[in-house]
């Protein structure tokens, strides 16, 4: 695995991994596809430790995953923007966008097993529809039998697993809190939430 960069913005905790997993509701799938680089979007669940999507059983993404197992998976948690005035600057250099991204290299295998199947989807719909209001995903259900017959699920086990968490790490302490000042004062959406994040890496 390579060594990320900038050292102060590895992230390692996998609780915290989970955490930004269960919060992003899609991904990138990077695959090669007769020869060239193919990235699609898929929504996702992280269950068992393994990146899960569905799909077609058909076209350009399962041909090259039969074609080529080996995939990356990268999913983009965006948090504030931070302006360049709150630098108290006129300069455009230091406007900057704080994040999570995260990294899965790994195989990506095709289930074939409808109990499997029904579990995964069981779990991304406990994901993204977490208020409930639909009949459990179960093999032995009949209405969903031909469903999970025509339904192609896919599997990504992960040989690596890396996150890089941009909150101000570089900056020093003191310019952390006046940051999460900032961003409460200016209450955005989701400016809060940014705020909380900064402060809890602040030791």
């Amino acid at each position: 695995m390579h060594k990320m960069r900038r050292e102060e913005f590895n992230e390692t905790n996998m609780d915290k991994i989970k955490a930004v997993l269960s919060e992003c509701e899609h991904g990138t799938l990077s695959l090669i596809s007769e020869g060239e680089p193919y990235g699609v979007a898929v929504n996702f669940v992280f269950f068992e430790d393994k990146i899960c999507f569905h799909g077609a059983q058909e076209g350009r993404k399962v041909e090259a995953i039969k074609a080529n197992p080996h995939a990356s998976f990268l999913v983009v948690k965006p948090y504030s923007i931070i302006p360049s005035y709150f630098s108290d600057t006129s300069l455009a250099c230091p406007a900057t966008q704080f994040f999570a991204s995260i990294h899965l290299y790994g195989n990506v295998a095709i289930v074939k097993d409808v109990d499997k199947k029904a579990k995964i989807l069981e779990a991304m719909m406990q994901k993204l529809q977490s208020e409930g209001g639909y009949d459990e995903v179960q093999s032995r259900n009949p209405m969903y039998a031909k469903m999970l017959e025509k339904l192609g699920v896919y599997i990504l086990t992960p040989k690596t697993i890396s996150m890089k968490m941009k909150v101000g790490q570089n900056f020093s302490e003191r310019k952390r809190l006046s940051l999460a000042n900032q961003l409460r004062e200016r209450n955005n959406v989701g400016d809060d939430r940014t705020a909380c994040i900064i402060e809890s890496y602040i030791k």
